[in-house]
């Protein structure tokens, strides 16, 4: 029997080609031998760990202050004003971004009596912090939204604090939703180009992240950018392959 190709795959498939393009790019390029050679290489090495620092520190800040707002934010209407003003930083360009930074935490910034911090590890962290966590928000907000009000209505009644109907009721039901969020924000966060150049500075040792660092090595050592390209590329599909892997887990009886 001949299977027919759907129609809306044929029309969409010069998308699907373009889409597996750079994927298909990295793998006829991929060399054990290189990323080998490469990962010992003090500049890749240095890159590597500060966009690990950096962001497991934005990620932790993200999950801190992020987890109280988005259940703030879940009680209120889908399209509010707030949800509005912590949406912008997804739709604003990078660029636009770090150079408002830097004119609040900059040396001639709003916050400058208190000392910049632009051009420093700290502005690397600040940088990701406020491009990735709207990515957390909004998939914590929506998961924290979507639970049986019926429950914790339930909770309530029986003279549970808010506070213990968040912790003990509305996290663990919400618990897949944050996970999710939080994987999306990590590698945002880890991915981030734009902002930091702007803020934060391109400098070796201290501000020069992995994106950063395959943008300056692209000019000088191709097969040192290829090595973080390729490294960051199997984090996310580390990633990817995690995030299709996180239902199954909690829909286990």
């Amino acid at each position: 029997m001949k299977t027919k190709l759907n129609p809306f795959l044929i029309a969409g498939l010069p998308l699907v080609l373009l889409l597996c393009l750079p994927a298909l790019g990295l793998v006829t390029a991929f060399s054990p031998a290189l990323l080998v050679e490469k990962i010992g290489d003090p500049l890749v090495r240095s890159a590597l760990a500060l966009s690990l620092r950096s962001s497991a520190l934005s990620l932790t800040l993200i999950l801190l202050f992020g987890t109280p707002l988005a259940w703030w934010l879940a009680q209120r209407p889908e399209r509010s004003a707030s949800s509005l003003l912590i949406d912008l930083p997804m739709v604003l360009p990078p660029a636009v971004t770090g150079l408002a930074l830097l004119m609040v935490f900059g040396a001639q910034g709003l916050l400058s009596g208190a000392g910049s911090v632009a051009f420093s590890f700290a502005a690397v962290v600040i940088a990701q912090t406020v491009v990735a966590a709207p990515f957390y928000l909004q998939a914590a907000a929506a998961s924290l939204r979507s639970i049986d009000q019926q429950q914790l209505l339930a909770a309530q009644n029986l003279g549970s604090a808010p506070i213990a109907v968040f912790m003990r009721i509305a996290l663990p039901l919400a618990l897949p939703g944050l996970v999710n969020g939080a994987a999306l924000a990590w590698a945002r966060a880890l991915g981030e180009f734009g902002a930091t150049l702007l803020f934060a500075g391109n400098l070796p040792g201290r501000s020069q992240t992995m994106p950063l660092a395959i943008y300056s090595t692209l000019q000088s050592d191709v097969n040192a950018a290829l090595a973080l390209a390729f490294i960051l590329a199997f984090m996310a599909l580390a990633l990817l392959l995690a995030l299709r892997l996180v239902p199954k887990l909690f829909s286990r009886p």
